[in-house]
């Protein structure tokens, strides 16, 4: 039988999501907890990957277990057996062959700064001293949809057939002393959020220009682009599935 399991952390005190030698990771302290809870070994195969530092208030992880499962007990279990960074919200089952990364139909990012120091942010904001102009930064981030190879915002190096996205959201939003950066896709590049982000901030900045922001999107160069933000501001928000409700 294969179920979903939907979880929320923090990141701060994790090597990202993706299990790797001689770091902690949330895929592997998730993995443990679940294989001695439910007494047998569980895999996991998460909706994507995280980047050291990284939070996600949603996250879909799927696994498949002969053992009858009380999904409630289960969820109760693990929480009273996981540290305080990592929450399970829901066990979900589903059919056989459903996937939690190929199935996702969407996924949502936020990024967080904030303009006033604040310590109780230090770990969860990014803490910018410059003023921005949001508005420049929001008729640049409307390009954003009308392109969809963002191989210029795509971490060197990296192990993929396309660059192809499509991006649907693409927005500022200001609260007082707090800027959020809102972006939806079907899929995202290894360090393509932080090196969006980088790039807008410099249009507020005013270092670049809405028509120079064009150019790096067409120029497919990483090195055209702006730098990338700290990964402490960056949360995954929501992962959209056609048959699991959100």
């Amino acid at each position: 039988m294969r179920y979903f399991i939907r979880f929320s952390y923090n990141g701060t005190n994790y090597h990202g999501w993706q299990v790797q030698p001689n770091a902690v990771t949330v895929q592997e302290t998730l993995t443990k907890a679940m294989t001695t809870v439910l007494n047998c070994p569980i895999e996991l195969m998460g909706a994507g990957r995280t980047d050291t530092g990284v939070h996600a208030k949603i996250m879909y992880a799927h696994f498949d277990t002969e053992i009858a499962i009380d999904s409630g007990n289960l969820v109760h279990k693990l929480n009273s057996f996981l540290l305080k960074d990592i929450a399970v919200h829901e066990i979900i089952a589903v059919h056989d062959t459903a996937h939690a990364r190929f199935d996702a139909t969407k996924r949502t990012y936020e990024y967080h700064i904030h303009t006033f120091k604040n310590p109780f942010l230090a770990d969860l904001s990014w803490y910018s001293t410059s003023q921005l102009d949001v508005d420049a930064m929001n008729e640049a981030a409307k390009l954003l949809l009308t392109h969809t190879d963002f191989e210029c915002f795509s971490k060197v190096n990296t192990d993929v057939n396309t660059f192809n996205c499509k991006v649907t959201i693409a927005q500022w939003s200001q609260d007082e002393n707090k800027l959020i950066f809102t972006i939806s896709a079907d899929r995202f590049l290894r360090n393509m959020v932080r090196a969006i982000v980088g790039t807008l901030i410099n249009v507020g900045l005013h270092k670049i220009t809405r028509v120079d922001f064009q150019a790096i999107l067409e120029s497919k160069n990483r090195s055209e682009a702006g730098f990338s933000v700290p990964a402490h501001g960056l949360y995954l928000t929501e992962i959209a599935y056609d048959y699991v409700k959100p």
